[in-house]
């Protein structure tokens, strides 16, 4: 392993939690998508508080949560119409 090879790469165990709410959303499990995405959030501001994310996977990290905030809201079985209302 050189000395550059960790830098800007992706974490495995956030790639994981990702791989899981993405999962979730594609197979529209609403309720397990918002349960998975706040175990990522969580664990990225675990990891990120301390230290074992550099920037740039912080902010690729930071990024892809502000974009599935926006993809998950409303996303939820409660907020759904009933087709034969």
């Amino acid at each position: 392993m050189g000395l550059f090879d960790k830098f800007g790469r992706k974490h495995s165990e956030l790639e994981q939690l990702l791989f899981k709410v993405e999962s979730n959303i594609a197979n529209n499990y609403k309720d397990a998508a918002q349960e998975a995405f706040i175990v990522f959030e969580q664990r990225c501001a675990e990891l990120d508080s301390e230290g074992k994310l550099s920037e740039k996977q912080k902010a690729y990290y930071m990024e892809i949560i502000g974009g599935l905030r926006v993809r998950l809201k409303g996303f939820t079985h409660k907020d759904q119409k009933p087709y034969w209302t």
